[in-house]
């Protein structure tokens, strides 16, 4: 098998159903790891980077080297093929159009995917959706665990004095942006009852994180935003107030151009219970602020929308 060849005319397809049935990263890097029996292709790839440059890349790399890889693309292409209802498309903003894409990206996939799929008997064919069922159910059950010992991490820390809860929060903190493949900067870390630190989603991002007994008021958000305005242009925020913010600090922040977002404790409740996904909350927020000026709505707002 390693003497045959992929047809170029299949890459292109290849591609936009890639980029298209995955929205989150995670997911995307999740998949090519079930696909693709060398985990260093999909380890060494820039998961910094846009999606559709991740995909073109590894795509263009595995099609240059057929010699080598050869398998690995043709699992690829009839895993890819195989994706009959990408569902989870449509609870995103702007869901049905996303998905109606997806669909037909995945139809013009497997209208070529034909010559493809007699290379395999139907055993091996077999065992390789099997494999491939086994892989992604298993990675699916590691990231439920892992959420899981977050979300008991966080119901313990409620209760602790404020000292030792801010450490805790730290560590929460850092697990949780880990397990939803955001890009910290560095470890977030604690002074006081305040985090500070720095995220990649998209743009370049600060962070804040507050736990105090009353809710943020104006000058917290004032101190934040003079920290924003030090940075590149281009820099937003997200400030994390556990008990919320006074309603005249959402007031005075959303009548201004918004340079950042809001969430508290409602919010990462509604993440750890699997509500939601942390980037999908971390977009729409963002998405909200850019066309209202609101800097603040909450998850459960979002999720009923």
């Amino acid at each position: 098998m390693s003497t045959k060849r992929v047809s170029p005319a299949i890459l292109h397809p290849l591609k936009e159903a890639l980029a298209l049935a995955f929205w989150y990263k995670k997911d995307l890097r999740a998949f090519l790891s079930s696909c693709l029996d060398r985990g260093e292709l999909v380890a060494h790839l820039d998961w910094t980077d846009y999606k559709r440059s991740i995909v073109a890349r590894l795509v263009d790399s595995l099609a240059a080297d057929q010699h080598r890889h050869f398998d690995d693309l043709l699992n690829l292409i009839l895993a890819t093929a195989d994706i009959t209802d990408p569902a989870h498309l449509k609870r995103l903003e702007d869901g049905k159009v996303r998905y109606a894409e997806a669909v037909e990206a995945l139809d013009t996939l497997r209208k070529q995917v034909g010559p493809y799929r007699r290379l395999r008997s139907e055993e091996e064919e077999a065992e390789r959706r099997r494999t491939m069922d086994r892989a992604q159910a298993e990675m699916q059950q590691a990231f439920a665990e892992k959420l899981d010992v977050l979300r008991h991490l966080f119901h313990e820390i409620v209760s602790l004095p404020p000292q030792p809860r801010g450490y805790a929060l730290e560590k929460f903190l850092n697990g949780l942006f880990a397990l939803f493949d955001i890009d910290a900067k560095a470890p977030f870390k604690i002074s006081g009852e305040q985090i500070d630190g720095a995220f990649t989603f998209e743009s370049e991002f600060l962070l804040e994180a507050k736990w105090h007994e009353e809710k943020a008021a104006v000058a917290a958000l004032d101190s934040f935003k003079g920290k924003i305005d030090r940075k590149l242009d281009n820099t937003l925020g997200l400030f994390l107030s556990m008990n919320g913010y006074q309603d005249t600090a959402i007031q005075v922040y959303s009548h201004a151009r918004p340079v950042m977002i809001l969430m508290d404790g409602a919010d990462l409740s509604a993440v750890i219970d699997g509500r939601i996904d942390l980037q999908e909350l971390l977009r729409r927020k963002r998405q909200h602020a850019a066309r209202t000026g609101e800097v603040f709505i909450s998850a459960y707002t979002l999720l009923g929308s």
